[in-house]
């Protein structure tokens, strides 16, 4: 397994930390093996879809960095900008609190319905509703500011 994800890494240190990512998936998620099929294959193949998934994971967080960087690189946010991120936070923060919370893994964390639900620990169509609830929300406060 050390060799296969140094392959995929190209870094020991990064491979010794896949190798033990995955043998402790492999530990928690043993009763789904099927005694039938080849242990060693059914282990590689979650080695192999956690390296790509911190593959995904790193090109993202790159990317925020980046876009980061160009901010500061090109001076702190114009006043508008600014406003409005201060604005959101304002009534991000007037939403009740399940709300806010489904709103937050769905939109800023990217996190999909079923990954967001299972967090919270409720049904799929629970966390949409939640988040369709929260984005009326929004948008109602926003909307009542313009008229203010």
């Amino acid at each position: 397994m050390r060799a296969f994800a140094r392959f995929l890494s190209h870094d020991r240190t990064r491979a010794d930390d896949l190798v033990q990512e995955a043998v402790v998936r492999a530990l928690a998620a043993r009763a789904q093996f099927d005694p039938e099929t080849n242990l060693k294959a059914w282990v590689f193949t979650i080695l192999r879809n956690l390296f790509y998934e911190q593959m995904r994971r790193r090109r993202r967080e790159q990317a925020v960095l980046d876009e980061y960087g160009a901010d500061a690189a090109t001076g702190s946010p114009s006043g508008a900008d600014s406003y409005q991120l201060s604005d959101l936070d304002r009534m991000l923060w007037q939403l009740p609190p399940l709300l806010r919370e489904a709103l937050m893994l769905v939109g800023a964390q990217g996190m999909s319905y079923d990954e967001a639900a299972s967090i919270c620990g409720i049904a799929i169509g629970t966390m949409k509703a939640r988040v369709s609830r929260a984005r009326s929300a929004l948008i109602a406060l926003r909307d009542s500011r313009g008229r203010d």
